[in-house]
């Protein structure tokens, strides 16, 4: 939003510099991205009238003037400028004088003929970026003025990044309220009257969509003067606006725009047929727009069309074929309420961004389309002549925004800004902003104004106390809140020491969406019926996830992709199983592994990964607890893991966790370099922790005894140890299983284990008879239950 400094000064004119206004605005929320002179710096430039412009004896394109500057003697001056002619009043730069650049006019000759200045255009003046021709001024400018005095150039254009919420200060009447609450000084708005109908002309119209255009104003404005020109002051303010002057009509529309706040559009209205209606467009129509752009309507657009078919976009552009033109004897002004919600990214569906779209989209005032109409009204038989039809409104009140009472708390205003506001400043800030403020017991009841869609909750209200007072205002104090420690149970690991542990071990934290892709999803869990999303950000994430792997997967695709040859990554969160009626939220925390054992070194091998690299990792992650005895590895199909290289992880009869290699078919539909390992826990398995507890030591030595036992290969080392730890002994202390061999010397289908045994007793030294009495039940258990023999 750019507005005139001095545009501004007329609605509301605190005793403040352009500097202090400037810091003002930008503490109260509406940021100041810029404030600039309206002009660049220049001296001796004034108004001049050409009196005569003949062409010059020895050059086709220029012409010899004689220039009334104010002087007495008429100046001679040579210039080259398609639109100069006699009567026409412009800006004369005299000998002396200096143009942006520091370009200084010196006397010269061309082509034989002296000159005694130059006439100039907008581009030399600084005042456009590009120019066609000479700066043509008003037909009323005094001759001999100062163009900087006639134009009025000493004034700064202000521009203001304002946010979404705050669409009321997209005008100069917004801005101007803005700047009379902080300084606590009256503004000045026009009171607006209703111009008098002088013709009964009417034009018929019909909302047919009133949710989406709750308020609809019309006016016919006949007979308008095809000559009229838009006066220099308007031109200035919207120049300094950033809006080019088009024609008288045009003009008058976009400055009630930037004015007011209130979108308006004109139709031409020889061109209209029947009436006019609001709705919907049909999936297919098209249109033309202002810009000669045909598109292709959908049906959720709003449109204005007339009998025949499509005016405009409704809020966003006009079409080319119903708008104004040099031609236009008569009008049809449109000022109306869009709904914003109707109106939000339609223009962008369609590749476009206007004022009207900027502006409705936000919010527009439902109550100001009755001023805005009169306003353009107004300036438009000032300007242009002509006579106007009565104001035709169609309005459905049920449609309308309806603004809320809402409550504040005196003791909330205290809380959230932690500084003891006044309750007599705080009346005051709310009816400022022209809110309704009835006082209760401990706070106030607000109903915001029709030009503030952004109050809505009480902590609204404490923002606009908190900005009017002054952010810098509010003064320091200490919050006071009571501490009471935080219980932790040392049988409850802490889910924060498995995240460290990992990141210890060289993976990396991943967080991915806890919606992921349908295809991705059945792949990694077929068996699972995840919940689909209602309203999905897009296919690719439509449904919930019942497993941890899908995020990981395309975090793994995306590094693999990238020339990433060793990865490890984890990510803890929840996984959905079930459907809404009986959903399940599962803490899970899962890993996904790849590439080398170690990373790329001179003292290091190249080795890949392997199963039991990531057995490894997870048996730390057990070990934290100090229950990992409790848990076992049992190999076990999943879908989408290798049949040879996965394995469930239990935890007595509680499924806790899966590890495995992916599948080599689902390695290659999913396009990853192998292998690649996957792992998956159950948090809440994983974090029961056994209390710490004291265990005297013996003092008598320990013995050790290792055997060497043959198996059936589908034994695991694991029953071995549980069957050996079922046969109860208080002498016998560990277990260890320290080698695995099959090959010579053992029978196909069987394997040989090495086994440690350790024996020890509290009360005594072991004598051998003691220790063989040990070894010899443990070798009839393991015979009896496992088949198993002694290696010869």
């Amino acid at each position: 939003m750019k507005f005139s400094e001095k545009w501004l000064r007329e609605w509301v004119n605190p005793n403040i510099s352009s500097e202090v206004l400037s810091e003002q605005l930008t503490m109260s929320g509406l940021e100041v991205d810029a404030a600039e002179p309206a002009a660049p710096e220049f001296d001796g430039i004034v108004v001049g009238k050409v009196l005569t412009a003949v062409p010059h004896p020895d050059a086709d394109r220029l012409k010899v003037c004689e220039v009334d500057v104010g002087e007495g003697q008429p100046l001679q001056i040579v210039c080259g400028a398609s639109n100069v002619r006699p009567e026409l009043m412009v800006a004369a730069a005299r000998i002396g004088a200096w143009l942006p650049g520091d370009f200084k006019i010196k006397r010269a000759k061309l082509r034989g003929v002296e000159s005694e200045g130059m006439l100039c255009s907008a581009k030399e003046l600084g005042l456009a970026e590009s120019a066609d021709g000479l700066m043509e001024l008003s037909s009323e400018a005094v001759i001999g003025q100062s163009v900087r005095e006639h134009l009025d150039l000493d004034d700064t254009v202000f521009e203001l990044g304002l946010t979404p919420n705050r669409s009321d200060c997209l005008g100069v009447m917004g801005v101007a309220r803005e700047v009379g609450v902080l300084n606590r000084v009256d503004v000045t708005i026009p009171e607006q009257h209703a111009v008098a109908a002088t013709t009964e002309q009417r034009f018929e119209i019909n909302v047919e969509a009133p949710e989406a255009c709750p308020r609809y104003l019309g006016r016919v404005v006949t007979g308008i003067n095809l000559a009229a020109e838009t006066p220099v002051w308007m031109v200035e303010r919207l120049r300094r606006s950033g809006v080019r002057a088009i024609s008288a009509m045009v003009d008058i529309t976009n400055y009630v725009m930037l004015e007011l706040g209130q979108p308006m559009h004109a139709f031409d209205l020889q061109k209209l047929e029947g009436g006019i209606k609001v709705r919907l467009a049909d999936a297919g129509e098209k249109l033309v727009l202002l810009d000669g752009q045909e598109i292709e309507l959908n049906a959720e657009t709003l449109l204005i069309s007339d009998h025949k078919g499509p005016l405009a976009l409704a809020g966003i552009m006009g079409g080319e074929a119903s708008g104004v033109s040099d031609g236009t004897t008569s009008l049809l002004l449109e000022a109306a309420f869009f709904t914003p919600e109707v109106i939000a990214g339609r223009a962008r569906g369609y590749g476009l961004h206007t004022d009207s779209s900027h502006r409705f989209e936000r919010g527009v005032d439902p109550e100001l389309q009755r001023r805005a109409m009169e306003r353009a009204t107004e300036l438009l038989l000032e300007i242009a002549g002509g006579e106007a039809g009565p104001v035709i409104e169609v309005v459905n009140s049920d449609q309308l925004p309806q603004r809320h009472e809402v409550v504040l708390r005196e003791a909330r205003v205290a809380r959230l800004l932690g500084s003891n506001i006044p309750a007599v400043e705080i009346g005051e800030i709310l009816e400022c902003l022209g809110m309704a403020v009835s006082r209760t017991d401990d706070g106030w009841k607000v109903i915001p104004p029709s030009f503030r869609f952004d109050i809505e909750i009480e902590a609204d209200l404490v923002e606009e106390v908190a900005r009017v007072h002054g952010y810098n205002a509010l003064t320091s104090s200490r919050l006071l809140a009571e501490m009471s420690g935080q219980h932790e149970s040392e049988q409850k690991l802490d889910a924060r020491r498995l995240s460290n542990l990992l990141i210890d071990r060289g993976y990396q934290e991943a967080i991915s969406y806890s919606f992921v892709d349908p295809e991705l999803q059945s792949l990694l869990d077929p068996e699972a019926k995840p919940v689909e999303l209602a309203n999905a950000l897009s296919l690719e994430l439509s449904v919930m996830r019942t497993t941890l792997w899908p995020g990981l997967i395309k975090a793994l695709q995306y590094n693999q992709n990238r020339q990433q040859s060793r990865i490890k990554l984890f990510e803890t969160g929840l996984s959905f199983v079930g459907q809404l009626d009986d959903l399940v939220q599962k803490k899970q925390i899962a890993g996904v592994v790849s590439g080398s054992r170690y990373p790329e070194g001179w003292n290091s091998a190249s080795d890949a990964v392997d199963f039991y690299d990531v057995k490894a990792d997870i048996e730390s992650l057990l070990a934290l607890s100090g229950t990992d005895t409790a848990f076992r590895f049992e190999s076990a199909s999943h879908p989408a893991l290798h049949p040879g290289q996965s394995a469930e992880i239990r935890k007595g009869d509680q499924l806790a966790g899966w590890l495995g290699a992916i599948h080599p078919s689902l390695l290659k539909k999913l396009g990853l370099n192998g292998p690649v390992f996957l792992f998956q826990l159950e948090v809440e398995s994983i974090t029961e922790a056994t209390l710490p507890k004291f265990t005297p030591l013996s003092k008598f030595p320990a013995i050790r005894r290792d055997l060497a036992i043959v198996v059936d290969e589908k034994i695991t080392a694991q029953q071995v140890v549980d069957t050996i730890g079922a046969e109860e002994n208080e002498l016998l202390q560990k277990v260890e299983l320290f080698d695995v061999y099959s090959g010579e010397g053992v029978e196909n289908g069987r394997k040989s284990l090495a086994i440690g045994l350790i024996l020890q007793d509290h009360s005594r030294t072991l004598t051998d008879a003691d220790v063989d009495d040990v070894i010899s039940r443990v070798l009839n258990k393991i015979q009896e239950t496992l088949g198993a023999t002694l290696r010869d």
